[in-house]
């Protein structure tokens, strides 16, 4: 297959999910094969959240939008342009797809196809009905896809390498399992924001996205702020209040409750606003409905902590004060070129 061919693939795809926002989704004409998906793919976003709790249709559609806005020629010209697209033969590249958050796996499936290799899916229980929706879809745009697309059940045989995401213990498990095959895998990584007492009130409350969007369970959400010694949180609270209705949300609120009552039965001492918790801890990793803090005297030594922690790390949250932050509010929209643990997966995929 030509590279604009299977550009044009997920263009397309990219066409097809732009009609969908939950507030208004609406048919547009110029799209392909809507009398086949539009209604089927309407009923599976109502159904998304019967099949895993978390996947709410606010959650679903944002992930959808997101998709829509990164498969567009621009994006995908811009992300490809940097790479020499000369593959000898196409190899079977596994798949093994974490479910935390809606779609986590596409940019992983997108990547093998754009190669112009085969995939071997193997879903996460957790989200078992998205992907292969959307991989219907591009194949009723280009059938030739259908012989380089599978989706596994059982144990995964015949491929050549392998991109796999899961917590520390399983990535344990896949690096012994998978030691003879060329691979990624990719292990638990935390999100953090580094602030200075300078950020306006809409900033923060940007930051508030990065922490309660898809209710904090991706690598990419916010679990730890650093902050200056002597540093007040009202502002901070004050800011992401209009994220108060995440609380009624009964899996949320579960754990709010939860992990709530098991930091005060441990004495430690937390400040609240009646839906999230922020407790003074050095570690990256937060549960959820809790974000948290630590205190740091000078940015050049908090600076030099962070590379040394790079490998717990996924992205920075920052004014600007780090190298290689990102803006308040972006963390959950990723750009095409913006790998996962900072692994270049095309450079991967094409040097197989």
């Amino acid at each position: 297959m030509l590279q604009n061919e299977k550009k044009r693939s997920f263009i397309e795809l990219g066409k097809f999910l732009s009609q969908f926002s939950e507030d208004n989704s609406s048919i547009n004409p110029t799209v392909l094969h809507n009398d086949l998906f539009f209604d089927d793919f309407i009923d599976l976003i109502k159904l998304s959240q019967s099949h895993n709790g978390w996947y709410t249709p606010e959650q679903v559609y944002f992930s959808i939008l997101s998709w829509a806005e990164a498969l567009t020629e621009e994006n995908l010209n811009q992300w490809l342009s940097a790479y020499d697209f000369q593959i000898n033969e196409p190899k079977n590249i596994a798949l093994i797809l974490a479910g935390n958050i809606p779609l986590v796996g596409f940019h992983d499936f997108l990547s093998v196809l754009i190669t112009g290799h085969n995939v071997l899916v193997k879903t996460s229980s957790n989200d078992q009905h998205l992907l292969p929706f959307l991989a219907k879809y591009i194949v009723a745009i280009d059938p030739e896809l259908a012989n380089k697309i599978t989706f596994v059940e059982g144990k995964l045989e015949n491929f050549d390498a392998v991109i796999a995401t899961g917590s520390n213990n399983t990535a344990r498990y896949f690096e012994y399992y998978f030691k003879n095959k060329p691979s990624i895998i990719r292990k638990s990584r935390n999100s953090i924001a580094v602030l200075n007492g300078k950020e306006t009130k809409e900033q923060l409350s940007a930051l508030g996205e990065d922490i309660f969007r898809y209710f904090g369970l991706g690598c990419r959400n916010v679990s730890k702020i650093f902050v200056p010694k002597g540093y007040i949180f009202d502002g901070f609270f004050e800011a992401i209040f209009e994220y108060q209705d995440v609380i009624h949300y009964e899996k949320y609120a579960n754990n709010y409750d939860y992990n709530k009552a098991v930091f005060l039965m441990s004495n430690f001492k937390l400040l609240d606003n009646g839906f999230l918790t922020i407790k003074e801890d050095k570690s990256h990793a937060s549960p959820i409905s809790s974000v948290f803090y630590e205190f740091y005297d000078d940015i050049n030594d908090l600076q030099i902590r962070l590379q040394s922690e790079n490998e717990q790390i996924q992205c920075i949250v920052s004014n600007n004060l780090t190298e290689s932050s990102i803006d308040f509010g972006q963390t959950q929209r990723p750009k095409l070129w913006n790998y996962a643990d900072n692994i270049d997966t095309i450079s991967f995929l094409l040097t197989i």
